[in-house]
């Protein structure tokens, strides 16, 4: 008899992992109104619908993932996780939902629910696999995934658990990925800052509901991923950018200039002004694989964050004085105009990259007075070109948000690049 080939073995495995749920999709789309099942788990486009495609899209996706799990090298516990953590909290939400109506509360069920039988399944699968994973990790991706799940269904794939079911589970697989070390200690201060910062978002009212899930989850990677600097950093740009709306709210919305939401910054805002900050973080920590220094994505990351607490300074702070004027040609022209500036504003985001500046020479060694500088030139280069950009683009080919992206990562490259250029080698 000839021996099994490797490949028929993992043609085995694949069929294994595969076959059941798509069985069990197939069963979903065959159980219509008025049966148990349909009664069971239907959402309410299903019961438009008549047919369960909800939940034979995440059954579909899951053998999707399964393949990805047998065949590429996607971590088991992560993928069981990520399918027990996504099901759990959607029950998790639903069960709070029929005690209030409170939207907050139902996302604080989900990531409670969805991180707690998360974790216990990838714990699972990793004691019948064998693998050895520290639980620190464990704990670790499943906060991630619960809170990136969170957000998901709120701002991005609303209704729809299969993108984010796959989503997810590429989220948990990049940062299993990571060679970083969680020690007790920093994933115990990450979630207690985690459930800090969230809460005192939603009371201050400083962010949205998937303002304050992108923020928190942004605080939760930079200080277990990065370290207690890097989060510093960032949660200072969240609470001084946060309270920085409500500077003189009153007049802003009589000349129609206010954010909305009585100021509360949406997670779109939260992750144009974060997202350059977070690939830093995530960089960083994977230097040892990629080109590039640690120093060298920890410049960008304060650059990147110089330039989103300056230009919310600049802007929250110069909208409230008059006879601003246009960066282009510098004619008068009406508060809130893109593109306008006043030298107020100005002096306000200067100070700004000048806070992200001093709190990045105290807490990294690499960051002297000149690497301070070098962020202070960052930062104000990025509000320069946010502002040309408002100027010449914006409202056409880009949104407030795509002005926010590119500001921040010209920062970024800025803040990388002079470090290059004008500080001693690491």
């Amino acid at each position: 008899m000839r021996p099994r080939s490797h490949s028929s073995d993992r043609a085995v495995a694949t069929a294994a992992s595969v076959g059941p749920f798509l069985l069990l999709a197939v069963a979903a789309l065959t159980a219509g109104p008025g049966s148990t099942t349909f009664e069971l788990l239907a959402r309410p486009g299903d019961r438009r619908d008549g047919r369960l495609y909800g939940i034979a899209s995440f059954l579909l996706a899951a053998a999707g993932l399964a393949v990805l799990t047998v065949g590429f090298g996607l971590p088991a516990h992560a993928f069981v996780g990520t399918i027990v953590l996504l099901s759990a909290g959607a029950l998790g939400s639903q069960l709070v939902r029929t005690v209030t109506a409170e939207h907050a509360l139902a996302a604080a069920g989900f990531v409670a629910a969805g991180f707690s039988a998360g974790a216990g399944a990838q714990w699972l699968a990793t004691m019948l696999s064998g693998d050895a994973v520290a639980w620190q990790l464990i704990v670790f991706l499943t906060a991630s995934g619960s809170l990136a799940a969170a957000l998901m269904r709120e701002a991005l794939f609303r209704r729809d658990d299969a993108l984010a079911l796959v989503a997810v589970a590429f989220v948990l697989w990049l940062l299993a990925w990571l060679p970083i070390e969680i020690t007790t200690t920093r994933i115990t201060v990450g979630l207690g800052a985690t459930v800090v910062l969230g809460y005192l978002s939603i009371a201050l009212k400083t962010a949205s509901l998937a303002g304050m899930l992108t923020g928190v989850w942004l605080g939760l990677l930079a200080i277990v991923v990065g370290d207690y600097g890097w989060f510093a950093l960032l949660v200072s740009f969240f609470g001084i950018g946060g309270l920085s709306s409500k500077y003189r709210y009153e007049e802003k919305l009589r000349r129609g200039i206010a954010q909305e939401n009585e100021g509360a910054r949406g997670s779109g805002n939260v992750l144009a002004n974060s997202i350059v900050a977070l690939v830093a973080v995530l960089a960083a920590a994977a230097s040892p694989e990629i080109p590039g220094s640690e120093r060298l994505y920890l410049f960008a990351f304060a650059g990147a964050v110089s330039a989103a607490l300056a230009d919310t300074l600049s802007s929250e702070v110069g909208a409230v004085y008059d006879d601003p004027r246009l960066i282009t040609t510098l004619e008068p022209v009406e508060p809130g105009t893109d593109g306008a500036v006043t030298w107020q504003g100005e002096l306000a985001g200067v100070a700004g990259a000048a806070i992200i500046a001093g709190i990045a020479a105290v807490a990294f060694d690499p960051v002297d007075t000149l690497g301070a500088a070098v962020v202070v030139a960052a930062g104000v280069l990025g509000i320069t070109v946010d502002s040309l950009l408002g100027a010449t683009l914006e409202g056409g080919v880009l949104g407030n948000e795509g002005v926010n992206f590119a500001a921040t990562l010209a920062a970024a490259i800025t803040g990388a690049g002079l470090s290059a250029a004008v500080l001693a080698p690491a």
